[in-house]
């Protein structure tokens, strides 16, 4: 029995020892490269100031190019990146083209500088996980591992870009299958992405956290936690029209009898405009806009309309749809701020930031199904005061936004309630749910009950001949 014990505590020991090692090396070598990427954006975005015409009417032509750029060496770069990844974990055992990375990075630093309204945590995610990808391929690690290393890799991606490390670590294994954690690779995810975080700040990345602190005066009411359990409702319909919107433009975009590059120029050439109507805060990543949001003092009906949360969601529709490339968690975050600023102010009182905090985080949630990683994401933010007003609203936005996604290829673990049938291990974009088949013969039987009544009142009133 001790033998046995030994030996179990033996074997475990050196498979720790292995992933420790493992997971720190592809962290470290991600943080770099994503630093890479990411002070590409940064000058990228100081370079918009010097051009002699308004930076968003390249938008056509940098669409263009990056659609060939993409077509030309790296087709799986397409979209917004995570979901080439989980595809690539659940069908290719992780394997990756390292034509991704090089593609990824240049078409996402293109489509940013012109104003493509995109993120950078998908394609840091992509990079992540391309590089882990070609170091287990190149030394030749058994599928199993390599695997491993890849959804290692994706949480370094998220975590450098984040700058939330647990988080990141979290949403990497979370956002695979719904309803599922993959404990296994927990540990090896965690380490990597503390590597990567480091290594990001080590080479002077900056990352941007919100103090609200302040929070530590509101004790925990009924009045609030109902307001909170409306926001929760409330950002889960906001995840809904985004993923919804998100999945019929692209099908309708694809559907059109042109050529890419005619769409790609087209849909450059309607964002110039809606840009002419609506101004330039629907461009680009659109930080200033988040932060702006987050500020108690900030009044979202005066500085930015109510429907800003709308026009953001057709904006990155039509960028990533006609081909531009990017992340789309970024855009989530500025949908989510700013219809929590909105709902702040209709519900009135102090708590303006609190809900547009809460919406960062709950429609997250909610468009990627990964509710814990929202409410870590939350305390490394915006402290720990907000945590349990933070769970509340991300687990019933992610409730409520249903069996949907705005990753097509994530898997389906779990059903979001006990009276529907869904069938488990599909792709969330083909799911098939429907009312269980008990609870369909329920309301068989109450429309036959109903219509047997409706049946004796008609005979009643009808008189005898």
């Amino acid at each position: 029995m001790i033998k046995k014990h030994v030996t179990e505590q033996t074997a475990i020991f050196f498979s720790v020892t292995k992933w420790v090692f493992l997971s720190s090396v592809v962290g470290i070598v991600i943080g770099i490269v994503v630093s890479f990427f990411l002070k590409s954006i940064e000058y990228a975005e100081a370079q918009q100031s010097e051009l002699i015409f308004p930076y968003y009417f390249l938008l056509p032509i940098m669409l263009v190019l990056t659609v060939w750029i993409v077509k030309t060496f790296a087709p799986n770069a397409e979209g917004h990146g995570t979901e080439k990844v989980i595809e690539a974990v659940h069908k290719k055992d992780g394997k990756i083209d390292i034509a991704v990375i090089p593609v990824k990075l240049l078409a996402t630093v293109m489509t940013i500088f012109a104003g493509g309204s995109v993120g950078k945590e998908g394609p840091g995610a992509q990079i992540g996980a391309g590089t882990a990808s070609f170091i287990s391929t190149t030394l030749k690690f058994r599928k199993s591992d390599r695997k491993k290393l890849v959804i290692c890799g994706i949480s370094a991606g998220f975590a450098s870009v984040f700058g939330t490390p647990i988080a990141g670590a979290i949403f990497g294994v979370e956002v695979l299958i719904i309803g599922v954690i993959m404990y296994d690779v927990l540990l090896p995810s965690f380490i990597a992405g503390f590597a990567a975080f480091t290594t990001t700040q080590f080479l002077g990345v900056e990352y941007t956290y919100y103090d609200i602190r302040f929070y530590q005066q509101i004790a925990l009411d009924i009045p609030l936690i109902l307001q909170v359990i409306l926001a929760g409702i409330f950002f889960g319909v906001v995840s809904d029209i985004l993923v919804t919107t998100l999945t019929k433009s692209s099908k309708v975009i694809k559907k059109l009898n042109y050529s890419s590059y005619i769409k790609a120029f087209v849909g450059g050439l309607f964002l110039v405009i809606l840009t002419l109507i609506f101004g330039e805060a629907y461009l680009g990543l659109g930080m200033d806009s988040i932060k702006e949001a987050l500020i108690p003092s900030y009044d979202v009906s005066t500085n930015t309309p109510w429907y800003a949360f709308l026009l953001k969601t057709i904006f990155t529709s039509v960028t990533l749809g006609v081909g531009g490339s990017g992340g789309i968690i970024t855009p989530v975050f500025y949908i989510g701020a700013t219809s929590g600023n909105w709902f702040g102010h209709i519900v009135g009182g102090d708590h303006v930031a609190l809900f547009a905090a809460l919406g960062f985080v709950s429609v997250l949630s909610g468009a990627t199904n990964a509710p814990i990683a929202a409410t870590i994401m939350a305390v490394e933010l915006f402290g720990l005061e907000i945590a349990h007003y933070a769970a509340l609203s991300a687990v019933i936005s992610f409730l409520l936004t249903g069996h949907r996604s705005v990753f097509n290829s994530q898997k389906l673990g779990m059903r979001k309630s006990d009276i529907l049938d869904v069938k488990f291990g599909q792709d969330i974009d083909e799911a098939s749910v429907s009312l269980e088949n008990k609870e369909i013969d329920k309301i068989k039987k109450m429309q036959d009950r109903l219509r047997a009544k409706k049946d004796a009142l008609y005979t009643r009133k009808t008189p005898k001949k």
